[in-house]
């Protein structure tokens, strides 16, 4: 890594899945053991054996294991910070003047989340967009996620993802830049206005965590918030519990199997999209299959899981810098403003918005582009 300012030759990268994995895959899929369908007639025990056998047959048949394609369509890279091998998207956008933008996915996400955003980002004039909105867009790897490097120690927890973060925005000719995400991205784009407050200009995030505050006379919103957290913790939080105590012990299971890392993430797309009953309703069912399959094919379940173990509670963390949060109907986190200033002590931009879900960046495009582009007018 350089000293901040001048710019690095990362090594120019690529996504290749070799046909002996996918046949792998296939013959996994094909002697999967079953176990006996759930006792309900609902998805309250979590993903029925009827949606989960049909997704495994779409995964093993008519999908097109296309997802390497779809994410080589744009300059990929891996560069070393910190000791750790880090693959990102740099993509520079045709507007002299645009401003570097650094967006984070979360879990059970990657980079692919993003790849219906970049082109409006980056290029807003070829999209309709006002060119003076361009950004130069940076999407890393999660270390342990995707193509990026599985830390191999202890340690890798939000901040120090952070500050590897600003590390690479400076390593890149950046030295004054944006940071935006969602779920994990939105805590360590949080964390970056802390560690680096004279370089990033400012946040914007698409889950905030607030405080539930004490106020005397709660809003309807708030109630309706709080249902929902409550809810989440009743009966959608367990997942976080397992990966954040015993990672290592779950991971055995979702890398061996490729039926139970599918049931695993999707019932994740059911549980927090803008849905009707089947996550197909809200993401295409090529896009769920993607998203299981970067986490598949890169066997990175145990070394993604290990963030919650590392940082599950930096999503309470204090955020100084000037924010802007946009609040989806069927997120897992649905703050009303003044619980959110609670925590975003500089808040300036907050909205909340007619639909879409955790995953806004894949659900509803357009809207979070809108959202991006409305907040940096603010501080770029």
């Amino acid at each position: 890594m350089t000293e901040r300012g001048t710019v690095v030759s990362a090594e120019p990268f690529r996504v290749r899945i070799a046909d002996d994995d996918i046949s792998d895959l296939r013959d996994r899929l094909r002697r999967t053991r079953w176990p006996e369908a759930e006792t309900v007639g609902d998805w309250s025990q979590g993903l029925p054996l009827s949606y989960a056998q049909d997704l495994c047959r779409s995964w093993a048949g008519d999908y097109d294991f296309g997802f390497a394609d779809r994410v080589n369509v744009f300059p990929q890279f891996r560069d070393t910070v910190d000791g750790l091998g880090i693959h990102f998207l740099h993509v520079r956008s045709p507007e002299p003047d645009a401003f570097p933008l650094v967006i984070t996915h979360g879990w059970p996400g990657s980079v692919l989340e993003f790849l219906a955003v970049v082109g409006p980002l980056t290029d807003p004039r070829a999209h309709g967009g006002d060119p003076s909105d361009a950004f130069h867009v940076v999407a890393p790897s999660l270390p342990g996620f995707g193509w990026s490097d599985k830390p191999a120690a202890a340690g890798w927890d939000v901040k120090r993802i952070a500050r590897a973060w600003d590390q690479l925005m400076g390593s890149l000719g950046y030295d004054r830049y944006g940071a935006q995400g969602g779920d994990w991205g939105s805590a360590v784009s949080g964390a970056l206005g802390e560690v680096a407050p004279g370089r990033v200009a400012g946040v914007h995030v698409n889950m905030a965590i607030a405080p539930r505050g004490d106020f005397a006379d709660p809003t309807p919103e708030e109630t309706e918030g709080e249902a929902a957290i409550q809810e989440f913790r009743r009966t959608g939080s367990g997942y976080s519990s397992q990966q954040g105590t015993r990672p290592q012990t779950l991971g055995y299971a979702l890398t061996d199997s490729p039926a139970g890392q599918a049931a695993w993430i999707a019932e994740k797309f059911w549980a927090w999209t803008d849905n009707n009953g089947r996550p197909e309703d809200a993401v295409s069912r090529q896009q769920l299959l993607d998203a299981i399959s970067v986490y598949w094919f890169t066997a990175s379940a145990t070394s993604s899981a290990r963030l919650y173990w590392e940082s599950f509670g930096s999503f309470g963390d204090l955020i100084t810098a000037p924010s802007g949060i946009s609040v989806f109907p069927r997120d897992i986190g649905r703050p009303s403003r003044r619980q959110a200033e609670l925590r975003f002590t500089d808040l300036r931009w907050f909205e909340r918005l007619p639909r879409g879900g955790h995953f806004a960046a894949m659900e509803q495009p357009a809207l979070l582009v809108e959202q991006i582009r409305g907040f940096f007018r603010l501080v770029r």
